[in-house]
């Protein structure tokens, strides 16, 4: 009880200490709080993404596996399975729980005249099982469900009841019309139980070889897999299974796998947060930075204030208080001030995790990622507080009690502190902060000259006045070549009509950030040794009007092509360079594999190449043009979706209600899936990421930056205003104002370009580790280093600059009188 007593003192005794300056108190807990905050917002992510990122149970042994191809330039990674190769891997292997699977469909729902598209997913009949699932209402799916035969049912996520149907409890047990076919709702999943963005889950029977029928497009039926391993099995004991039974079933399979392909087997924590996870660890190390930075800053600050308060001290150790005593004192002091920077770290931390999710780019993480301050969340940021009491308070306890009694009685305490005692770790500390900012700003410096040169890169054609509408067909209507082109024959005629449209075509693929469909190549009499890989888009002769791709030889598709489904296509420069070097490639013919396994594409069939036009994006931002060649859309009617491109005179989206409409009066059982303006879509899949990462990196820096320049500007202040009875002898000697302004100053400089030194140095070494996110530039990019440094020296001066002046000013006879 008298150990109680004693804290309970200290903190009473440490309160009134810290009320009474103020000021040093204010400034310290705001310094602290931005670190405390900064670090929590962080752990808040990667908790939720990392550490806990699903509800389903089992998560730390949920597995998932790929095919990657090596024979390919980049290796083609193959996620899915087609069902009795799925059906295979369930019996071949021997280190999983469960294997359950899922595979992506377009669902139209049909009602009140009209139809509305959803992301919809055949599941597995264990799905539910597998993922530890309760329904939130109805019943759970059952492998009964999943029978043939079986009355048809599906799963409807929490996020489309909310979102579409207003949380209506009744509607489970109603029965709705998806792709054609009246289907029961029997259960609405609980929260955060979404699989790869689905919103509907229809259960499917895996007994039989394939899946084949208008709901998969007339194709058989792929399923991504995910596996429980059993407790106690490692990811690289189920690798060494996984590898063995997909070699077997490759035997059994072989015109599905290709001849030369690794197995992979990660977490599925890991897969869902992808290169993410590369950007976020660099920005939980930027954060700790930044920590570190407001601890350092408020160590230095203590160390100033231990330092003044030697006398203080002095008098309290010859009064009996032990050194024990003394340094659990000035702890309390700086735990008080790391509690209450706590508190207010933690509310800024509540807006700035809102501010994150809000920031974060569509399609980056799955929704069954909830990013919240938890009670986990909350032990981080008391145990960082409990870390900074320390980090903090410790060496100016220890320092403040240092030294013999005698001299702190008999001398003035501000003079001594300008001596060497205590300077030097003072120094040691500043030149730490400003090294550490130094590779906060290096960082996001990097990145933002990334972003520029992402923003600026040359996309081969025009994104501006550009409207996209993806549109997902009911299969059972529009199955074959000749009945989408009819239908997209009159949709074209009618939007080419509306006022302010220029041009419309009809595209497979959404330039430049994905290439439709790329697949191994045949040339006529060429030989090679690696796979020849090209991409293709099926589209209409306006396509290239609408991008303004201009001809460079040969001929454009014309609207004979598409009305004949005529075998000629367009190549561009990459394809015409790759394959036909030196020659002439018009009037060559090219085959593209991938059509022989499409049911009602031509088999066998080499395509005439009739034109070029430039190089266009393709492959992302990022990567290089890949070879393209563009034919006719009416070659084929597989799949159940495609866009319409609309050039524009007026502003896009003004027109996108009369062009749902146009649709609509087709068929109103043609739903949009998606729609927006070329420019938006680049936005969201081509810079959003790259600024989310210079917008947190970058803020963390501004921080730093604003913390270095408080405690530069703090310490040098305690210097001068411990140096004056120093700085009044010097004046008293002859010592002119301009004398004592290059003293202080230069201190100060050379404290801050020992910090630049070493920090522009570490920036060499570590941001190697932004590598994944900087395109376009070295990570050791001159320009943005010097620009570092420049800055450094413009704010660390400044700093300097106030208490320099205000040592210039100081009178000599009050200064000879200090103390």
């Amino acid at each position: 009880m008298q150990a109680f007593g004693w804290i309970w003192q200290d903190v009473r005794f440490g309160a009134r200490t810290l009320w009474k300056d103020r000021r040093f108190a204010a400034v310290a807990i705001v310094a602290l709080a931005l670190g405390i905050g900064a670090a929590t917002v962080m752990f808040s992510v990667v908790y939720a993404v990392l550490i806990a990122p699903f509800p389903y149970r089992n998560t730390d042994r949920f597995v998932t596996f790929f095919i990657h191809n090596t024979a390919r330039p980049k290796g083609q990674r193959r996620l899915g399975l087609s069902v009795p190769e799925f059906t295979a891997l369930r019996e071949q292997t021997h280190v999983f729980e469960d294997v359950f699977g899922f595979g992506g469909v377009n669902v139209l729902y049909t009602a009140n005249g009209g139809s509305d598209f959803f992301n919809g997913c055949w599941v597995t009949d264990n799905i539910s099982s597998g993922l530890g699932m309760q329904p939130e209402l109805g019943r759970p799916l059952s492998p009964s469900d999943a029978q043939p035969g079986a009355p048809p049912v599906f799963v409807m996520t929490d996020r489309l009841w909310t979102k579409r149907f207003n949380r209506d409890p009744k509607i489970v047990g109603t029965v709705m019309t998806l792709n054609g076919t009246p289907r029961t709702l029997i259960e609405i999943a609980p929260p955060r139980y979404v699989i790869t963005g689905c919103d509907i889950w229809i259960p499917t029977y895996t007994g039989h070889a394939d899946i084949v029928n208008s709901e998969t497009g007339n194709m058989p039926l792929y399923l991504e897999t995910s596996e429980h391993l059993k407790p106690g099995v490692t990811l690289q004991q189920a690798q060494a299974d996984v590898d063995l039974a997909v070699r077997h079933i490759a035997t059994l399979f072989p015109d599905d796998f290709p001849k030369q392909f690794t197995v992979q087997v990660v977490s599925v924590a890991d897969y869902v947060a992808g290169d993410f996870k590369g950007m976020l660890l660099a920005l939980m190390g930027a954060v700790l930075m930044l920590l570190l930075i407001a601890c350092t800053n408020i160590a230095n600050l203590l160390l100033a204030r231990a330092t003044a308060r030697e006398k203080e001290i002095a008098i309290r150790t010859s009064l009996g208080a032990s050194r024990g005593r003394l340094i659990r004192q000035l702890l309390v002091e700086s735990f008080l001030l790391s509690v209450a920077a706590c508190v207010f770290g933690c509310f800024l931390a509540y807006f700035g995790v809102k501010e994150v999710v809000a920031m974060l780019p569509v399609d980056t993480l799955t929704e069954s990622i909830s990013i919240e301050l938890n009670f986990r969340v909350l032990l981080f940021a008391a145990g960082v507080a409990v870390l900074t009491t320390f980090l903090c308070g410790l060496a100016p306890a220890i320092h403040a009690v240092r030294g013999p009694l005698q001299a702190h009685l008999s001398g003035t305490g501000r003079g001594m502190s300008a001596g060497a005692r205590h300077g030097r770790l003072r120094s040691v500390l500043v030149v730490g902060e400003v090294a550490l900012s130094v590779l906060l700003l290096t960082g996001a410096g990097l990145l933002m000259r990334s972003l520029l040169r992402l923003q600026h890169v040359n996309l081969g054609f025009d994104p501006k006045n550009i409207l996209f509408l993806d549109m997902s067909f009911p299969n059972a209507r529009y199955g074959t070549a000749e009945e989408k082109r009819h239908f997209l024959e009159q949709v074209l005629v009618r939007v080419k009509a509306l006022p302010g449209v220029e041009a419309a075509t009809v595209t497979f693929g959404l330039p430049p950030l994905g290439s439709p469909s790329s697949n191994d190549i045949t040339i006529p009499g060429k030989t090679h040794d690696q796979p020849w890989i090209a991409d293709f888009d099926l589209c209409d002769q306006d396509y290239f009007k609408v991008l303004r791709l201009p001809l460079l030889k040969g001929r454009l598709l014309e609207q004979k092509d598409v009305d004949s489904a005529a075998r000629v296509i367009v190549i561009n420069q990459t394809l015409a360079r790759a394959y036909f070097s030196g020659e002439d490639p018009i009037g060559k013919t090219v085959k593209f594999n991938a059509l022989d396994q499409v049911p009602d594409a031509p088999h066998d069939a080499y395509f005439q190449i009739i034109g070029i036009v430039p190089d266009a994006k393709n492959s992302g931002l990022r990567n290089e043009t890949q070879p393209q060649a563009f034919m006719p859309y009416s070659i084929t009617g597989v799949d159940t979706a495609r866009a319409i491109l609309l050039r524009t005179a007026v502003a896009p989206l003004s027109l996108l209600p009369e062009i749902r409409r146009q649709i609509w009066d087709v068929d109103s059982n043609v739903a949009i899936s998606e729609s927006g303006t070329l420019e938006s879509y680049l936005q969201r899949y081509g810079y959003a990421q790259p600024e989310f990462s210079l917008m947190a990196l970058g803020a963390f820096a501004v921080i730093g930056l604003v913390l270095v320049i408080v405690g530069v500007f703090s310490v040098m202040a305690y210097s001068v205003s411990l140096q004056t009875h120093e700085i009044g002898v010097r004046m008293a000697l002859g010592a002119q104002p301009s004398d004592i302004l290059r003293m202080v100053l230069s201190r100060g400089t050379r404290l801050i370009i020992v910090g630049l030194a070493i920090g522009l140095v570490a920036s060499a070494g570590l941001t190697r580790f932004l590598s994944s996110e900087i395109w376009g530039i070295s990570v050791t990019d001159p320009l943005t280093f010097a620009a570092v440094a420049v800055l450094i020296l413009a704010v660390g001066l400044a700093a300097c600059a106030v208490p320099s002046r205000a040592a210039t000013q100081v009178d000599p006879m009050v200064a000879l009188r200090y103390e």
